[in-house]
């Protein structure tokens, strides 16, 4: 049964569903240097990543419009579904709003949510000086 579970948060992702990732609680010691930042159109999204993939904090914005690429790809519609269904996101007058503490698995499936469509969440996510975390992962490796 453990292998079986073990397989299903495997390939639950990669299928668009996420129900099975714990919400994450944001650490009191949680530094602020840790904070990463995702605007598009007046959108403002922070979060962080973590050991598992990339939490999106409370209070964190989400355009309100799908992108027209979601058309064909249906991976951030699907998400942005769920998590309006598990009510983590809250539709406002033209954005939506995160109202909680959510985990993805990657950065790029945050960043789709945030953008509304696919986006490179290694680029989308900076921090406050405008550092990319692609940027910071290349000082990292040297």
């Amino acid at each position: 049964m453990n292998v079986f579970l073990f397989r299903m948060e495997q390939l639950l992702p990669i299928l668009g569903q996420e129900f099975l990732k714990p919400v994450v609680k944001t650490e009191a010691q949680s530094k602020k240097a840790d904070l990463l930042y995702c605007e598009i159109k007046e959108i403002k999204a922070r979060g962080r990543q973590t050991d598992s993939g990339f939490v999106v904090l409370k209070g964190s914005e989400a355009v309100l419009e799908e992108r027209p690429s979601t058309q064909k790809y249906q991976y951030a519609v699907n998400l942005r579904a769920t998590l309006r269904a598990e009510k983590i996101l809250e539709e406002k007058v033209d954005r939506f709003a995160f109202i909680a503490d959510y985990e993805f698995s990657s950065p790029s499936a945050a960043a789709a949510v945030v953008h509304g469509g696919q986006a490179n969440g290694l680029t989308a996510w900076k921090d406050s000086n405008g550092v990319s975390l692609k940027q910071k992962e290349a000082k990292d490796i040297q």
